[in-house]
């Protein structure tokens, strides 16, 4: 079985009081009422998700995370502390069939600088956009189970930690 390995970032930011968190919708699936009947006259609800991709050859997984966020956000932010590896597997459906072992190391950054969405067009094609979403909803809103956990970890460590991240 291969491996991947991943990183990515929970972005938070303090908001009138209102913890933070930057997500990613994923572009809207090729699939159509033309393509595929059974989407016909459904309203399709986008996949919500946080940051994250491959770490490259001679990257570490930190500054991998911290790429992947200012790719696919458009956000500058700094590390705080790392929350969790998230593992499963996966099948590639796009090409060979093949099963990945797939691991993901996921790191609590604190906003910095950048707009949010503030993207290079070629990224929209993994991006269809990216915005800031309640953090104490993230779990209810995020995709993917492991994301949803990583999101209550955040959730608990700003709740916890707030005088780590002010200023």
């Amino acid at each position: 079985m291969l491996r991947e390995i991943s990183a990515g970032g929970v972005v938070v930011r303090n908001s009138n009081g209102t913890w933070r968190v930057a997500a990613i919708e994923l572009p809207p699936a090729p699939a159509t009422a033309a393509t595929d009947p059974s989407v016909r006259g459904k309203k399709v609800k986008p996949v919500l998700c946080l940051p994250k991709g491959l770490v490259d050859a001679g990257e570490t997984p930190l500054q991998a995370a911290l790429r992947e966020v200012r790719e696919e956000t458009g956000l500058i932010a700094v590390p705080v502390t790392k929350l969790a590896d998230i593992k499963y597997v996966y099948t590639r459906t796009w090409s060979d069939g093949e099963r990945i072992f797939k691991i993901v190391s996921f790191y609590l950054l604190k906003y910095d600088s950048g707009r949010i969405n503030d993207i290079a067009p070629e990224m929209r094609v993994e991006v269809g956009r990216a915005r800031w979403v309640p953090l104490d909803e993230a779990p209810k809103l995020l995709a993917y189970k492991g994301e949803k956990d990583v999101a209550r970890k955040a959730l608990e460590y700003v709740t916890s930690h707030a005088d780590v991240l002010q200023g």
